[in-house]
């Protein structure tokens, strides 16, 4: 079975939030704060995220301690959110779980993400990206994004810069993103 079957795309709960903040400590060396996730998901109406979660659950090692309340009732492997506004999605957040990479769980996120950013009206995305990444730049090319931008000393860590990348969805790069989308999800 292969990630992308092992798991399916939902919104993102309060009670995913110890698991995303998780993951994102173990991705990021700036990760955010629980406090930020809970803000996205209570008080931004800008606000989408999503998280890839384990769809077979039941009776898999672990059912009786999550049946019991001693584990989350679900398994966060990736998660990932953009901010819209007026027609342009913003994705600010996507990450798998260092022991779920390189099985299609980022793709699977971002072509949900870049799903219902069309299904809400945007006519582009944009994202900052590390110049240093390159595994997540291929993936984010993959889906029309090209660079619009740099952004000098971006990141406080290290004062990498970033890469600004943008997509603009004409009805060829729609049709990709939903043929996509709809291959992903079945």
């Amino acid at each position: 079975m292969n990630g992308r079957s092992a798991v399916r795309i939902v919104p993102m709960e309060l009670s995913d939030i110890p698991q995303v903040v998780e993951i994102d400590r173990l991705s990021f060396p700036l990760p955010w704060s629980a406090g930020s996730y809970k803000h996205e998901l209570t008080a931004s109406q800008a606000s989408h995220f999503i998280v890839a979660v384990d769809s077979a659950e039941r009776f898999q090692p672990g059912f009786l301690a999550r049946l019991m309340g001693r584990e989350p009732a679900r398994k966060v492997a990736g998660y990932a959110g953009f901010w819209f506004m007026v027609d342009e999605a913003h994705i600010n957040a996507l990450a798998v779980h260092p022991a779920r990479r390189r099985q299609g769980i980022g793709d699977l996120l971002l072509v949900t993400l870049l799903r219902q950013a069309l299904d809400l009206g945007a006519v582009m995305a944009t994202l900052e990206v590390r110049v240093s990444n390159q595994a997540a730049q291929n993936l984010y090319r993959r889906y029309g994004f090209e660079e619009a931008g740099r952004r000098p000393r971006y990141y406080r860590d290290n004062s990498e810069d970033a890469l600004l990348l943008t997509v603009e969805f004409d009805s060829a790069q729609r049709e990709q993103v939903l043929a996509r989308s709809q291959a992903l999800q079945s």
